[in-house]
């Protein structure tokens, strides 16, 4: 009985060396597969059992849940001898037959063959997937319109103010960006981005690439004040945001998230633009939500900087880590998404779209956002490249299956610098939960249920 697991090995470990030799560098054979999201959904319940060993009751519990998850597993897809004969041994001892039944309610329609079949159980999850977009995702060219012309009017009130009234942030002009002004637009509240752009003098400001601090992590970089011993603090207007001789990023969200709550007078601009707007309570996050009679915004501020020709966002951090700047690959992902689905007419970004909206519903799930599933897709368009509409369902369950791969491994390398792990912000135990979650809705017998569509 797999002599290679124990209950105190790793699940994210022992899948990594299951995994890794059958994918061959992709996607593992459906058999093959199945067999170990099988192994994986078991071993979830083995790594997270915490009786003591000796105990008689729990041993006999997890034998008895082991055997009824294995029956599960032969239920969810019967695999003929012709397509087992590649496995030498079976991984545990047979499990005894489910009782028989009629044939009559086993029986295919005349003149469907097995392959057939799989297509229409197939064309079923396309169908709930396709719908699943029509009731949740779809925005009409109206509510986009009215979504774009509202964010704009916010942003000149928000613009208007931190030039007037607000002169210890003297940010350049704001510039829209996000799914809306991208035309991705996922779910009923339109997400847009409002990049506030910080102007640093070339003679006072070096920049540090991350790879070359504490970190050696390449997402990265500090912005480091020089010539001091020639320009004097406050020489520049961003001397008043510098920790340890760094300009600090956290420094700048926690002035810009004080003015936000405390400063803008928020009614009289909703009840000017005929729009309720309030800035998230959430600790240290930038937002404003706005309610509107026919669409809802959700507004993300990001101040940046632009350096060696990439861009650099603030984002919240803790100590340490409080002056980093994170690089931002957003414009080359949307760039990329749309370059591909125009040559070939593609589904990616509607793949996506699907994808992030199940994801965000998600306790565990909502911690990989559509940037992650962004660079698996860009990943698996390599070795996939064709995306019609009508392998929607094909290509979704395979972006599923690459992520959890890469969820095993512990990494996701970024599509664009692959010396940057997209999941090193996660805790360990966070990517397991994701992954156990992940395995178990690949594992169910219809993957529509599984992600609760």
């Amino acid at each position: 009985m797999c002599p290679d697991v124990s209950p105190t090995k790793p699940l994210a470990v022992w899948l990594q060396a299951k995994i890794a030799p059958s994918a061959k560098g992709g996607v593992a054979s459906g058999e093959q597969w199945l067999l170990l999201i099988g192994v994986g959904s078991l071993l979830q319940f083995i790594d997270r059992a915490t009786s003591p060993p000796g105990d008689d009751d729990n041993i006999k519990a997890k034998q008895k849940s082991l055997e009824e998850s294995w029956q599960e597993l032969s239920l969810i897809k019967g695999v003929s001898k012709a397509r087992r004969q590649d496995i030498e041994e079976p991984l545990l001892s047979p499990v005894t037959a489910a009782p028989a039944h009629d044939t009559k309610d086993l029986a295919l329609p005349s003149g469907v063959s097995l392959g057939q079949s799989k297509s229409l159980l197939c064309l079923t999850l396309q169908e709930k997937l396709l719908s699943f977009y029509r009731d949740h995702i779809y925005v009409s060219e109206t509510e986009k319109a009215v979504g774009k012309q509202l964010a704009e009017e916010i942003r000149v009130e928000l613009q208007t103010f931190l030039k007037n009234k607000s002169l210890d942030l003297p940010f350049e002009n704001i510039s829209l960006s996000g799914y809306l002004c991208d035309d991705l637009v996922g779910q009923r509240q339109l997400e847009v981005v409002f990049h506030l752009p910080l102007v640093l003098e070339d003679h006072l400001w070096h920049f540090i690439r991350g790879e070359e601090t504490l970190m050696d992590n390449s997402w990265y970089g500090m912005i480091k004040r020089s010539g001091l011993e020639y320009f004097t603090r406050g020489s520049s207007p961003w001397d008043k945001f510098i920790v340890g001789g760094y300009l600090s990023s956290n420094s700048i969200n926690d002035a810009l998230l004080k003015t936000l709550v405390a400063s803008v007078n928020w009614p009289v601009i909703g009840s000017l633009l005929e729009c309720i707007i309030r800035p998230s309570m959430a600790p240290r996050e930038l937002k404003l939500e706005v309610r509107h009679e026919q669409v809802l915004l959700d507004i993300t501020l990001c101040p940046r900087v632009e350096m060696e020709d990439k861009v650099f966002l603030a984002t919240f951090s803790g100590e340490p880590l409080e002056n980093l700047w994170q690089q931002s690959f957003y414009a080359a992902e949307v760039s990329k998404l749309k370059e591909l689905d125009a040559r070939d007419g593609g589904i990616r970004q509607c793949c996506l779209l699907i994808l992030k909206a199940i994801f965000e519903k998600h306790p565990f799930w909502s911690k990989i956002t559509g940037s992650d599933l962004t660079h698996v897709i860009l990943h698996l368009s390599l070795t996939e490249p064709d995306w019609p509409e009508a392998m929607l369902a094909v290509r979704l369950q395979q972006v599923l299956e690459e992520l959890v791969q890469y969820l095993a491994k512990g990494s996701l390398p970024c599509f664009f610098d692959d010396r940057i792990d997209l999941l090193s912000h996660l805790l360990p135990e966070e990517i397991d939960e994701i992954g156990c979650t992940l395995y178990e809705a690949l594992a169910a017998p219809n993957l529509a249920d599984g992600l609760g569509l």
